[in-house]
């Protein structure tokens, strides 16, 4: 088989969105990254699949019916809402949806090529009632209860290194044996009210790379001994120095040497690894997807797609 042609990645125009001046969310950093990795020759525009729609039921298995009729329907509480961060929308709804369908596909690719991921997701803080934290649905909670639903796999991993700590997927999986969550974060960063994961790694402020390298390396050999049939990759770049919500030091290099850690023990382990991109607040916003490009070069050079 020629893993050139089958190693694809997952992306929608719904993930770019138009927010009021002012909001504090990048909204269109998702279409910069798509394009930048095509203007770069990182990707080819075949290895580009369109995110699908999750089906209802795929949804369900991590949120409840009552959140997610209300959010599909427009009638959530405008309190609900601000909890998200973002004023409500028919493209709020699809959003949610493509975000978990597109992840579902995407860790179903990684299972049959090795290697896959969406240029979105990562949305860790959403519960299984409410949304949170620009989280609209959990796409790797929903994403590993369908795996593990369907017998794809019998044991999940997710390696979370956004700097803020997954509390919805701590929250929705916590009692599920067959998952293990490594959480690395910032201690003082959002979400105030943490929920325990399997491991958590919290991290203080301003560390730099040498120390940040250290810890995720410490803990990942954690991960290799759970021997999961497949690894769920949330790598947010809010970790960067320039990122205006991640209170953490870490330039592009150790980004990047955190990603090939990641991959290069999937890759000789032979664990097949689905990407999220997680958090990225930058500024300016191109230092973001500078960041999310580097990851998806780290990936090509390891997987050598």
């Amino acid at each position: 088989m020629d893993s050139r042609r089958a190693v694809i990645f997952f992306a929608s125009d719904d993930f770019d969105l138009k927010l009021p001046d002012g909001h504090r969310f990048p909204g269109q950093k998702y279409g910069m990254l798509r394009r930048a990795l095509l203007r770069e020759g990182v990707l080819r525009e075949e290895q580009v699949a369109f995110s699908p729609l999750a089906e209802r039921e795929d949804v369900l298995r991590a949120h409840d019916a009552a959140y997610v009729d209300a959010l599909e329907d427009g009638s959530i509480d405008a309190r609900a809402m601000r909890r998200i961060g973002f004023p409500w929308s028919e493209q709020i709804a699809r959003r949610g949806r493509r975000t978990v369908g597109g992840q579902l596909a995407a860790a179903r690719a990684a299972l049959a090529h090795g290697l896959s991921g969406q240029m979105a997701g990562g949305t860790h803080h959403a519960h299984r009632g409410f949304g949170a934290g620009f989280c609209i649905y959990n796409d790797q909670a929903a994403t590993a209860l369908a795996l593990l639903a369907e017998e794809a796999v019998d044991r999940i991993a997710i390696v979370d290194l956004d700097v803020h700590q997954g509390d919805g997927n701590a929250s929705i999986l916590g009692e599920e044996a067959a998952v293990f969550i490594l959480d690395v974060y910032g201690e003082k960063n959002f979400p105030f009210r943490k929920v325990p994961a399997t491991v958590n790694v919290p991290l203080a402020d301003g560390l730099e790379d040498e120390a940040y390298l250290r810890a995720v390396e410490a803990r990942l050999d954690e991960v290799w001994s759970f021997r999961p049939d497949m690894v769920l990759y949330q790598a947010g770049v809010d970790p960067l120095a320039s990122d205006k919500l991640g209170r953490l030091n870490v330039s592009f290099d150790g980004l990047a040497r955190r990603d090939r850690l990641v991959l290069e023990g999937c890759w000789r382990r032979g664990i097949p690894c689905s990407m999220a991109i997680g958090g990225g607040y930058a500024v300016p916003i191109e230092d973001s997807v500078r960041a999310y490009a580097n990851t998806y070069r780290v990936a090509s050079e390891v997987y050598r797609f």
